[in-house]
């Protein structure tokens, strides 16, 4: 079943709780919350407090992809604050083993992220540890940007590994999902669709999310 993920990056954080409430009413089943940290990425975002706030605004399950250095020290934060599910990037975590097993200990569904350039299969050993996998269809900092077509393929190899080693994480795409891409990242395997721009951007993000998750299903044959 392909879901929709609503980020809030696009959202107006004047009227938080408001956009969130009108994602879901559209069809969003989860929301990705984009955690940056100016270092790893060329952006600063948001941390735990509003993490924490926005768990009062929605029991929809928190999706926290953490673009940040060193997310070992914050994962306990994030636990605390209402988080769902922690992603991580493989760029980030030189031990990253270790990293997906703190964030299951703190309760979490935990998550691994790679890059545009990064390979899929430098992931193989830990997949059996993840709930999902977010391939990056754009560089990582900034919310808008287009496609990387190559994503595909690396979206088509992961749903080819998840068979061959008989695994059920889910697979997630970030990064220019919107009307002209979406059928294709669903082609190619993606299953959990994070958009930003497509819902948030033109201010009717009931709507959006509603014509983006009817392209998207249909695209699937759902």
């Amino acid at each position: 079943m392909v879901e929709l993920l609503p980020s809030i990056l696009s959202a107006d954080f004047a009227h938080l709780a408001d956009q969130v409430a009108a994602a879901e009413r559209g069809g969003g089943t989860a929301i990705h919350v984009d955690i940056m940290d100016g270092h790893f990425v060329p952006n600063i975002t948001i941390g735990p407090p509003v993490v924490k706030s926005l768990r009062k605004a929605t029991s929809l399950p928190l999706d926290c992809h953490l673009m940040i250095d060193n997310p070992n020290e914050f994962i306990p934060d994030f636990a605390d604050a209402g988080a769902n599910w922690v992603s991580v990037h493989w760029e980030a975590c030189p031990h990253l083993h270790r990293t997906l097993q703190l964030i299951a200990h703190h309760g979490m569904q935990p998550g691994v992220v790679i890059n545009p350039a990064t390979p899929v299969d430098f992931l193989i050993e830990i997949l059996p540890m993840v709930h999902h996998v977010l391939v990056m269809s754009v560089n990582p900092g900034f919310g808008g940007q287009e496609f990387i077509p190559f994503s595909l393929k690396k979206l088509a190899r992961l749903a080819e590994l998840r068979r061959e080693l008989g695994l059920t994480f889910k697979i997630e795409v970030d990064g220019g999902v919107a009307h002209d891409t979406v059928a294709q990242v669903v082609k190619a395997g993606a299953e959990l669709l994070v958009a930003g721009n497509a819902v948030f951007g033109q201010g009717q993000p009931e709507a959006d999310a509603h014509a983006l998750l009817t392209a998207a299903r249909k695209a699937a044959g759902e």
